[in-house]
């Protein structure tokens, strides 16, 4: 195995790349990756407050746009998390430390399940009786399609 080397002096940015040594790139990649992940993460958010707002649900208007909001509130902050873990992350493994909590992971899974509060009860309730009353129908259904066969 090769000994890790100094950085590139033109790298950006220096903060991160002007510290320590160059870690293995596995690492790194993986950290890259985690960004990705946070990235994606925030298109899926926003999306899905647009779609929200976009479709019309059985929620009333106004916790229907209250999820929304919040919904693309919380896909403009996954973007942050994604840069400030990654610049922490990666000054992490250049220095040989520890590797650090993500902030805004929190703040980020608490608002998921906020708008799971708002937004999951009433279409559980009605998805609840649509089985219920359907899975009847599906009984009755096998049974004579079974009664049929003997």
């Amino acid at each position: 195995m090769t000994e890790p080397t100094q950085p590139a002096p033109r790298r950006f940015p220096r903060r991160v790349y002007g510290v320590g040594t160059e870690p293995d790139a596995r690492f790194s990649l993986a950290n890259e990756r985690t960004f990705l992940a946070w990235i994606r993460t925030a298109l899926a958010l926003i999306a899905a407050g647009v779609a929200l707002e976009a479709f019309v649900m059985p929620i009333a208007p106004g916790f229907r746009l209250g999820a929304s909001i919040l919904l693309t509130l919380l896909g403009v902050l996954a973007p942050i998390q994604a840069w400030l873990g990654w610049l922490k992350a990666e000054q992490s493994l250049r220095l040989g430390r520890p590797l650090p909590f993500p902030n805004l992971a929190g703040p980020i899974g608490g608002g998921v399940f906020a708008v799971v509060g708002i937004v999951a009860p009433p279409q559980t309730f009605w998805t609840l009786s649509v089985v219920c009353s359907s899975s009847g129908q599906i009984r009755r259904m096998l049974y004579v399609w079974s009664s049929r066969k003997a």
